[in-house]
């Protein structure tokens, strides 16, 4: 039987939402499993709880990945509120945790690469290395230098990223170095 009309009058919005619970569970999943709450717990000892933002930032970000202003609102759903454990919070504490963890970035790397070498069986040290330059259109960043721009924008500055991933099979990335535009890549990769 073929539809030949709409089955209501008039579209009626309701506050049903998206919940995606399989993306969270695995997020819980591998958050236990590689002992993530370790790493991140002794960054943030009053307030929110860290692990539990985090989780719920990473789930927000692998569903809807919009700005930390709308993972806010997302998160202090009462669902995800409820699912991760947390209570109403403002926007400036999910900027706040962000900023703690930037500021602490070196440590946690290391530490997420020392769980995931624990956790798993990597067997190769071969590093596959690759440096690329990303254009800026401010004038804040205090590393932007005018250099070579793989771009093709000379007429803007840069910064240089320098990447180091295990090779094949595995495929994990290992380190990354942010350094002035107009470094050359063999100083570069003395730094990656």
């Amino acid at each position: 039987m073929k539809q030949t009309k709409l089955r209501t009058d008039e579209i009626i919005p309701n506050d049903n939402i998206c919940f995606p619970i399989g993306t969270i569970l695995a997020v819980k999943k591998q958050y236990e499993k590689l002992d993530f709450s370790s790493v991140f717990g002794k960054h943030k000892k009053k307030g929110r709880d860290i692990n539990s933002l985090i989780q719920a930032l990473l789930s927000y970000k692998l569903t809807q990945n919009f700005s930390i202003s709308k993972a806010s609102e997302w998160i202090n759903r009462n669902e995800v509120l409820e699912t991760f454990d947390l209570e109403k919070f403002e926007e400036r504490t999910l900027f706040r945790t962000l900023e703690n963890l930037g500021k602490n970035r070196e440590e946690i790397i290391a530490n997420i690469q020392d769980h995931l070498f624990q956790t798993y069986d990597f067997e190769h040290t071969d590093l596959n290395l690759d440096w690329t330059s990303l254009v800026l259109f401010g004038d804040k960043c205090k590393l932007g230098k005018y250099g070579y721009s793989r771009d093709h924008r000379p007429d803007k500055k840069q910064i240089t990223i320098g990447i180091g991933e295990l090779t094949e099979p595995i495929n994990v990335p290992v380190g990354l170095t942010v350094n002035k535009g107009n470094l050359h890549d063999t100083k570069h990769f003395v730094d990656t």
